[in-house]
């Protein structure tokens, strides 16, 4: 996964960076097709905000999450995108598996 992670109004500490690269690692495990990630981390008067379009095969995503701890923002960001790819996965499953593999075998067994 290539992930970029920019900052807008704020400067991107070590620990920023670290923390975001392992949250976004985190969607990996449920989805291994992620090709690149882009983070912006925006700072507005008393809100942060965090916003990441992925790309996966097929389709890209969108979040954003305001809050006022820009860590807070980053979790909340993480868990809509990891809703987000667990309904993509789902939608990508073959839901008609099994009715093609009975139909398969009874038409051996005829």
């Amino acid at each position: 996964m290539n992930l970029v992670v920019t900052g807008h109004h704020l400067e991107l500490t070590d620990s920023l960076k670290n923390y975001v690269s392992s949250k976004m690692s985190k969607l990996e495990k449920h989805f291994d097709n992620v090709t690149k990630t882009n983070v912006i981390l925006s700072v507005e008067k008393l809100r942060q905000k965090a916003e990441a379009t992925i790309n996966v095969s097929g389709n890209t995503l969108f979040a954003e999450s305001v809050e006022e701890d820009m860590y807070t923002a980053i979790d909340s960001l993480t868990a809509k995108l990891d809703r987000q790819i667990l309904k993509h996965k789902e939608k990508m499953k073959d839901h008609h598996k099994k009715e093609k593999q009975t139909i398969h075998q009874n038409s051996l067994s005829d």
